[in-house]
């Protein structure tokens, strides 16, 4: 993932802001409910996963899929899946295993969210048949996307068809700089129970404004390839346990690298947090084996 990628990384600092005032209302809200955790890559080609796949693997989905509970979908944003080919990823797929699929670039970046309910109805259309494999869908836009076109994402979030969870990532600087634009955008997803997703990436800190829009806490973390990335993660562990304690029921948290490399190894290495702080039982490479690398 090269969005965010910096330098030298060396000069970033990357300790974690305080969360925002605004999300502890939001969390306290919400009943006491199992915790719901999806931790996963971004994507599970052999070409970016390197030494991930035993030697002769076929079918790389498959594959993947018995190690992680989850995948950020990024394929999607190339090209709207047929509903064929969500048939076959769904086939391939253990029960317990998660899709979130990214918006087509044809609706967000193409469309700049105009004239798009058709787009959108094919693509949701399709993804139906990922069933009870469906986690949320993502809309991400283009980093020239300004809050001057406020109007179009608000009557695009009011037209997103009900029942389809949805995520939200705006990326120009103009929306974190300004108290009350933030606000304003803030509101509108917590109206409509839209993730505000946070993005941990080095050059662009203000994208990890800690500001929950509801229960859910979709963070896209980025390593940027160096011995720290671990560190890092350790930190969004304390996070975490802060948000669970005041209400926080899902989790979806997504690891990148600016060069995927070692992206599984984060990812397991997280997960091994998870499971040991909060008593869960998410899969990661290796659990049932003594060794998968």
């Amino acid at each position: 993932m090269k969005f965010g990628k910096v330098a030298d990384p060396s000069l970033v600092d990357f300790t974690l802001p305080p969360t925002a005032p605004e999300t502890y209302p939001v969390l306290g809200i919400n009943p006491k409910a199992n915790f719901e955790v999806f931790v996963g890559c971004a994507k599970w080609n052999k070409t970016d996963l390197k030494n991930f796949y035993p030697k002769g693997t076929k079918y790389e989905l498959m594959y993947y899929s018995k190690q992680f509970n989850s995948i950020e979908l990024n394929a999607t944003y190339y090209r709207s899946p047929s509903k064929d080919q969500v048939r076959i990823w769904n086939d391939k797929t253990p029960e317990n295993f998660k899709f979130f699929p990214k918006i087509p670039q044809s609706i967000s970046h193409y469309s700049r969210l105009l004239n798009t309910n058709e787009k959108v109805l094919t693509f949701t259309d399709a993804l139906a048949f990922f069933e009870d494999k469906l986690g949320m869908i993502f809309l991400q836009m283009h980093e020239n996307f300004k809050p001057k076109d406020f109007d179009r994402l608000q009557k695009f979030i009011e037209e997103f068809p009900k029942g389809f969870p949805l995520a939200v990532e705006v990326r120009n600087e103009e929306w974190f700089a300004y108290k009350t634009i933030f606000n304003q955008y803030c509101n509108l997803l917590q109206k409509h129970n839209v993730a505000n997703i946070i993005v941990d990436t080095a050059g662009r800190r203000d994208m990890l404004h800690m500001r929950l829009t509801g229960n859910t806490a979709f963070v896209r973390y980025v390593g940027a390839n160096t011995a720290a990335d671990y560190d890092r993660l350790n930190d969004w562990l304390t996070v975490l346990k802060d948000w669970r304690e005041s209400g926080l029921q899902k989790l979806y948290f997504f690891i990148h690298q600016n060069t995927e490399v070692e992206s599984p190894l984060l990812a397991t290495h997280f997960i091994k947090q998870l499971n040991g702080e909060f008593k869960l039982d998410i899969p990661y490479p290796g659990k049932n084996e003594l060794s998968l690398f």
